[in-house]
């Protein structure tokens, strides 16, 4: 194997360890040879030896590292100012390092001096790309503390240490660097730990960290960063990380103190905003503390000066009047946290309440009105998010107020893009919130229908151990309210600059309600199955797709959710599933999906879980669909998409023609009655006439014989009433002629049931369709059936009708 010559000069104070790296396998894999017949696993060559060394293996790169320590002396003699050399040049190529260990008096200070391209300060865990890395620290005594661990490429252009100081550069086995990079000087005390030195030439940035970080700052301690910046540009220092000491006496701090902008040096808090557009030279310094012995707790200090130049020369302010908002915070930050690679700059976006009051992000209260100002080169990098809180808490105050959410236009008016606004509505259990969009009304964001727009909304209920997604939904559909239980959070998330448009039209409102009213939706979880239910109002010309709630994770147990869906004038909805069927197996309760028309004697479609989900169904009145879950078998939930489409209603020729000729007809038979009766009653004075009594409840008795002798049962049973009071309808009177009206069919709209179908009980027994069992029966009147009639006594001149009481005892006892 190859040999490598190593002469150490005895005036060069050099000791040469060659040891075992972090490697593996175990160290014997690789030994260390000076001789033929002599091989170990570690070899230390002092000052003045001179030794050929080789290696038992083919890469000892790969097992084997090589420290070089130099000790130089500067409390008895002159030291070595001026540039540091890497001696020995004649060493193995394994990973290296040197170590440069300079003893001096406390009270001096020294100073080490970088060639370009300067340094980057890293954190401890941290590697450099090239790995050479430089460690300094201060050693004063017995006493260590470590300065800091740095790459090349940086600001870091100086740093003194006072008494004695330990530079290590680690140099990978590959590294043609010939040069350590630095130099020593001699200078005054400092009268502090350390002074580190960071100069700027144009835009940068540098993270920079207290000594000892992470571990704790020295005590009582003093350390100071100067900064070099040049005057057309200014700085901004941003506490990154701290933690606070406990002190005993004093307080932990950071000062300030420019030439050209402070008067004096002034104060901060490690919590408070640090200055920021600082121009020219600056020096920030951090003081410790005494501590307390039983707790010392630790100080440690990571911040980050970004150096830029003042895109703000013009002085735009502006005004953000939030003084009529109530529970309202505006935040101004950047879209994305800077946490890139530390050797990068990122321009820096800065928003200053004043010229030295600046930070990357600024949160604005309501009550008051705001001045602000951007230092930032494009106001692309910066994003605005706003959270709202309306509360009732007594359903007695605010009842009434219907609430805008919209965005106010003092937002919607900056130069800056809103990125998530959010409205955090709160009520107890026993008040509902109620969402609506009169004009715009919401479309639900679904596979099949997608949103489109500018800007969306996520509804969620987040009552804890409650939350229900409802999904996200955006302008320009069909659902026109919401009606849910618990605390709602609603969340405007903006997409584009389109927004700016937009926001002119929102129209999004909502309510605080007793209980569910009408046509809207409800949603609650267990332990009482509470509704979501949602009222759409469609266009005839569009689809409408709705699925269920928290529709990834499936729709909790125990919950019922319901549409109140309107069919459009002379249209028919067709409804469709995405599914055939629920998917699901019930562990407790049962899963049902329910369908009824919203007229009356309507019939209600319903399907379990375990049965197929209805076939396309046409729908001729306003409907309802209910679904309502059960707790299911395994973690799979329900979930559900259904469609609704809508067609022209037409009306068939033979079925206008029939309904024609029917019409003529009944008139026809009508008139004749008419005409019979008033015959009649000219022949007689007193006239009978055989009415129905409407009140007396009738039912066919099919096979059933009655139970009651004919003179007990009231189904024969008439009430006696004028012909004009049941012909009156027909009769106009013209000159004593009778002329019929004639009308034509008008779908019903009248009212009709408010509340969604309820699925049938547990016990329920498979059946697709319920018929209404209160639906009257035709009852056709036979020949036989006896009559009770009424004479009349006494016929006016203007077709009064006097009516007197039956006198026969017999018919007085079925008379009511």
């Amino acid at each position: 194997y190859s040999s490598f010559p190593i002469s150490l000069h005895a005036m060069d104070n050099i000791t040469v360890t060659i040891k075992p790296g972090p490697s593996v396998p175990p160290p014997q894999y690789c030994k260390i040879c000076i001789r033929s017949n002599r091989c170990q696993n570690n070899l230390t060559i002092t000052a003045g030896r001179n030794e050929n060394v080789s290696f038992q293996c083919r890469t000892p790169e790969k097992y084997l590292v090589i420290e070089i320590r130099k000790n130089i002396d500067c409390r008895s003699g002159p030291c070595p100012f001026g540039e540091v050399h890497l001696q020995p040049s004649t060493l193995p190529r394994l990973n290296r390092t040197f170590i440069w260990d300079v003893k001096a008096n406390k009270n001096v200070g020294l100073e080490l001096k970088f060639l370009t391209p300067w340094l980057r300060q890293i954190g401890p865990a941290d590697t450099c790309p090239d790995l050479i890395t430089y460690k300094i620290s201060s050693s004063v005594d017995t006493t260590t503390v470590n300065i800091g661990s740095f790459c090349r490429n940086g600001t870091v252009s100086r740093i003194k240490v006072q008494g004695g100081v330990v530079m290590a550069l680690q140099l990978p086995w590959n590294s043609v660097l010939t040069t350590s990079g630095f130099n020593i000087a001699n200078r005054s005390s400092i009268k502090r730990l350390c002074i580190i030195e960071s100069t700027f030439k144009g835009e940068s940035s540098a993270k920079l960290m207290s000594a000892n970080y992470p571990l704790g700052f020295p005590e009582d301690e003093l350390m100071t960063w100067k900064f070099v910046v040049p005057s057309h540009l200014r700085a901004s220092v941003f506490v990154r990380n701290y933690s606070l000491s406990n002190c005993e006496r004093k307080e932990e701090r950071v000062e300030y103190y420019s030439p050209g902008w402070f008067s004096s040096p002034e104060v901060f808090k490690l919590s408070d905003t640090q200055p920021a557009n600082i121009p020219g030279n600056f020096d920030l310094s951090l003081q410790g503390c005494d501590h307390d012995d039983q707790n010392p707790g630790i100080l440690r200090l990571l911040f980050q000066v970004i150096v830029q130049h003042p895109h703000n020369e013009a002085n735009v302010t502006y005004l953000i009047d939030l003084s009529k908002e109530k529970d309202l915070s505006v935040t101004i930050q950047p879209k994305s946290p800077s946490g890139g690679h530390l050797s990068l700059f990122e321009p820096e976006c800065l928003i200053c309440k004043d010229p030295r009051t600046c930070s990357r992000n600024v949160t604005l209260t309501s009550g008051t009105m705001h001045e602000i100002s951007f230092l930032c080169s494009s106001l692309e990098h910066l994003r605005i998010t706003a959270e709202k809180t309306i509360a009732c808490w007594n359903l007695r105050y605010c009842q009434r107020n219907i609430y805008a959410l919209t965005v106010p236009r003092a937002i919607s008016q900056l130069p800056v893009r809103l990125d998530k606004f959010i409205w955090k509505l709160l009520a107890p259990e026993e008040i509902n919130v109620e969402i609506m969009s009169p004009s715009l009304k919401l479309q639900q964001h679904t596979q099949d229908q997608r949103c489109n727009t500018s800007y969306s909304y996520g509804i969620v209920s987040t009552t804890t151990g409650k939350e229900l997604n409802l999904g996200i939904f955006c302008p320009g559909g069909s659902i026109e309210k919401i009606q849910m239980r618990d605390n709602i959070t609603i969340s405007l998330k903006t997409f584009g600059r389109g927004f700016l448009n937009d926001s002119l039209n929102q129209d999004l409102k909502m309510s605080f309600v007793p209980f569910i009213k009408g046509k809207v939706v409800i949603c609650s979880l267990i332990p009482f199955p509470k509704e979501c239910i949602f009222t759409v109002t469609p266009d005839p010309k569009t689809q409408v797709y709705l699925r269920t709630p928290n529709w990834l994770e499936g729709l909790p147990p125990y919950v019922s959710v319901s549409w109140n869906i309107t069919v459009p004038s002379k249209q028919v909805a067709r409804l469709a599933f995405l599914k055939d069927r629920m998917d699901i197996a019930c562990e407790t309760g049962r899963a049902y999906v329910n369908i009824k028309e919203q007229k009356p004697k309507a019939e209600e479609t319903v399907r379990r879980e375990d049965e197929l989900l209805p076939e396309p169904l046409h729908m001729y009145h306003h409907f309802w669909v209910n679904i309502s879950n059960c707790k299911p078998v395994n973690k799979k939930q329900l979930s559900l998409q259904l469609w609704v489409t809508f067609i022209q209603q037409k009306t068939a020729l033979p079925v206008i023609i029939a309904a024609v000729v029917g019409g003529a007809v009944a008139l026809s038979v009508i008139g004749i009655i008419i005409f019979c009766v008033r015959k009649k009653m000219k022949e007689s004075q007193n006239p009978v006439v055989g009415i129905y009594n409407a009140n007396i409840k009738t039912q066919m008795p099919g096979n059933r014989a009655f139970k009651k002798r004919r003179k007990e049962n009231d189904s024969h049973v008439y009430a006696v009433i004028d012909d004009a009071m049941v012909y009156g309808h027909l009769l106009k009177e013209s000159n004593g002629s009778v002329a019929p009206e004639v009308d034509v069919y008008r779908p019903f709209d009248g009212p009709m049931d408010d509340t969604p179908p309820t699925p049938p009980p547990i016990s329920f027994k498979k059946a697709t369709k319920v018929s209404n069992p209160e639906e009257p029966l035709l009852c056709p009147v036979m020949d036989s059936e006896p009559y009770t009639f009424a004479h009349h006594t006494s016929l006016n001149n203007d077709g009064d009708v006097s009516m007197s009481l039956p006198e026969n005892k017999e018919q007085e006892g079925l008379v009511e």
